[in-house]
């Protein structure tokens, strides 16, 4: 049988350089992965350049869509609120209230008046429960001014949409809104569940 022959034990010198060839081979993954995560970083940086971009153009179009669908609806409203036994003789599109001095301010897309009413319309291209509860607020704003100033007229409230999802139709419906949706080439005006809201 011959003699068995056994590797030589390793070296501080053979050591000492797997050591640093391993040293060199972390320095190159970190590098990697610094440029991996900078390129991320980069290309995250670009993406939200890019939707903010888009946010901003969807903003645009959005305001422009709703402005078409208050000159659509604001020239007909009076009529159709007339067949509901609503007169409104006055119609002013893209009104404002700005009393600084008792911090109140809003806008009002579309308000009907007369002597007794008015009617405070809020125009949305897709209307949400969340501007449904801000035109509460704006119509609880509207009676606030109008006690101060000694307005007694009685204040109603009606949203318009042309995207309106049916939750959100319920909702205003709810809150004692009228809802004004397109019909065809017109809109129809549906009256609130029960009695309109007044403020």
């Amino acid at each position: 049988m011959g003699a068995v022959q056994t590797a030589n034990p390793p070296t501080f010198e053979s050591v000492w350089a797997l050591l640093q060839e391993v040293a060199e081979n972390q320095k190159e993954t970190d590098r990697i992965v610094r440029e991996n995560a900078e390129q991320q970083k980069e290309r995250s940086e670009r993406l939200d350049r890019q939707q903010e971009k888009t946010d901003q153009q969807l903003g645009k179009l959005g305001k422009r869509f709703g402005d078409v669908v208050e000159y659509m609806v604001a020239p007909n409203l009076r009529d159709k609120f007339r067949e509901l036994g609503y007169d409104f003789p006055k119609a002013n599109p893209n009104s404002d209230v700005s009393d600084r001095k008792n911090n109140i301010s809003f806008e009002i897309d579309i308000m009907l008046e007369n002597g007794d009413k008015a009617m405070l319309v809020e125009v949305k291209a897709k209307l949400t429960t969340e501007e449904v509860k801000e035109h509460i607020d704006r119509l609880e704003k509207m009676r606030r001014y109008a006690d101060l100033h000694g307005d007694k007229r009685t204040f109603l409230g009606a949203v318009a949409s042309v995207v309106l999802t049916d939750n959100v139709k319920e909702y205003a419906l709810k809150q004692g809104f009228f809802v004004v949706e397109p019909s065809g080439e017109t809109f129809n005006i549906i009256s609130p569940n029960n009695k309109p809201r007044e403020w």
